[in-house]
């Protein structure tokens, strides 16, 4: 019997997923966490303190400590990790459990140390980092250890991360800090410029969700959103349809596309004729936007396909190169 658990924590800028050695998936929660403002308590994590996004009196701040994919408050995210090692861990008070965490293959020395760093203070035993386009790639069920070219892009909240994998390890990688925020962000200013609407996060993504779209659908579909008129300052209704959400998230969308080129151009003749034959995977909780498969596809000339349960595959990914450490060693960083 091995002292302590096994953790593996896809560590997202919109949500978090812990998976549990013998129970898999045990937790979704999105990455918000709400903090007394007098002494800096934590008053709320996850789903709790996403309700309270906007919504706060002074003395309590909600806030996402991740961004772009990587720690924007270091405290926060200590805090938050100590909440799910707690909650999940909660059979062994004894035993410190072993963690790994993803963190974008793009992301800097400094910002690896501070994962790391807030894993241990957060409670664990020993803590590992894996690059996400690999746990996502082992997630999707994606044969990495074979000496041929498979790629992986894996469109989360915070980056978008493309790579080729091959004989194991990344051949070529590039991330893109744009991804589903940024959608966000993109329907909320197109909002605000041409309907004079001022909008919330919460409010552009439901927006994202209900009809957003890739490639203009063939049946146009509306909804209502409400908001804050910016010039009267008084609450407004409007109709938006889906044909005004392309239009509006279509920039963003072509900066994903040109983080997949940038791959394509830079693999090796050899490894790209094996993504032709087998097709792009994409993974993540951006990659079901509607039709965003096909305008991948359209742009870059070769197939796109969303992998089974795409918002699973990094943490899926995560708690099986935990349990198999000797295999996948070279991919990973000890601490």
């Amino acid at each position: 019997m091995t002292l302590g658990k096994k953790i593996g924590i896809d560590l997202g800028t919109a949500n978090c997923l812990v998976w549990l050695e013998g129970e898999g998936i045990v937790l979704q929660e999105p990455t918000v966490v709400a903090v007394s403002v007098d002494d800096n308590r934590v008053v709320a994590v996850g789903n709790e303190a996403k309700q309270m996004l906007g919504r706060t009196p002074g003395n309590i701040r909600a806030s996402k400590p991740m961004r772009d994919g990587v720690i924007a408050d270091y405290q926060v995210t200590e805090a938050m990790l100590r909440y799910f090692i707690q909650k999940v861990g909660r059979q062994s008070l004894f035993f410190k459990p072993e963690v790994m965490i993803c963190v974008p293959a793009g992301c800097t020395q400094v910002e690896r140390r501070a994962v790391l760093d807030a894993t241990l203070s957060a409670g664990a035993r020993n803590a590992y980092l894996i690059d996400e386009p690999l746990a996502a790639a082992i997630g999707a069920e994606i044969p990495i250890g074979a000496p041929s070219g498979s790629m992986i892009v894996d469109i989360g909240g915070g980056a978008t991360e493309a790579a080729v994998i091959s004989l194991g390890g990344v051949v070529v990688h590039k991330s893109a800090r744009v991804a589903g925020n940024k959608i966000d962000e993109a329907i909320a200013s197109y909002m605000r410029k041409k309907h004079n609407l001022i909008i919330g996060d919460q409010t552009a993504e439901e927006v994202k969700i209900t009809i957003g779209s890739a490639i203009a659908l063939a049946k146009t579909k509306k909804m209502e959103v409400k908001g804050r008129d910016s010039i009267m300052g008084l609450p407004k209704v409007i109709e938006i349809s889906s044909t005004e959400v392309t239009e509006a998230i279509r920039p963003v969308l072509n900066q994903i596309i040109g983080a997949i080129k940038a791959v394509l151009e830079e693999t090796p003749p050899e490894l790209a004729s094996d993504i032709i034959d087998k097709g792009i995977v994409m993974s993540g909780g951006t990659s079901l936007l509607r039709h965003l498969d096909r305008l991948v596809t359209r742009e870059v000339s070769v197939p796109a396909h969303v992998a089974e349960d795409p918002i699973l595959c990094v943490v899926k990914g995560t708690g099986i190169a935990l349990q198999n450490i000797e295999k996948y060693k070279k991919n990973i960083v000890k601490k």
